[in-house]
């Protein structure tokens, strides 16, 4: 190893970082990279929102149906050690919680999405104004064409 960084000179390791540079920067400019960044924000303030919904609103409700069995105080004592299993039981049934939420956020914003799709494929597409005018311009030439050969006959 050490033989080959004797062997690079100065301007090389400078070209062949700036090379590196310059490949980090467009990879950064890319837009999947930007719409990863913010889909990461996004996602993870959503993550607090349906945490919240799951911690103070669901599990109480959840709490209270199965008679006020708090999971989370569940736990076995194996020698020193304190297995809490209950924890591992309540992060389970957060999660399946979470993820019956947001099935029902995606199916919400699906129906939502199909709608405006319909109502898009139902309007027929509107024409250009030219496109229009160069229609009528044809649609003239046409009759005056066929008005000539009726009054040659």
């Amino acid at each position: 190893m050490k033989k080959k960084m004797e062997h690079l000179n100065a301007e090389e390791i400078k070209e062949k970082s700036t090379k590196t540079i310059s490949e980090f920067k467009s990879f950064i400019a890319k837009g999947n990279v930007i719409d990863l960044a913010v889909g990461v924000i996004i996602g993870s303030a959503f993550g607090k929102i349906v945490s919240s919904i799951v911690d103070d609103i669901i599990m109480p409700v959840i709490g209270v149906i199965i008679g006020g069995i708090d999971f989370t105080n569940l736990s076995i004592k194996v020698g020193e050690a304190t297995i809490t299993y209950g924890t591992f039981i309540q992060n389970i049934i957060d999660f399946l919680i979470i993820a019956i939420c947001i099935f029902a956020f995606v199916k919400i914003i699906d129906r939502i999405t199909k709608k405006k799709e319909e109502v898009a494929a139902e309007e027929p597409p509107k024409k250009d104004e030219q496109i229009i005018l160069l229609e009528e311009i044809r649609d003239l030439l046409k009759e005056n064409k066929n008005s000539k050969k009726e009054t040659i006959k």
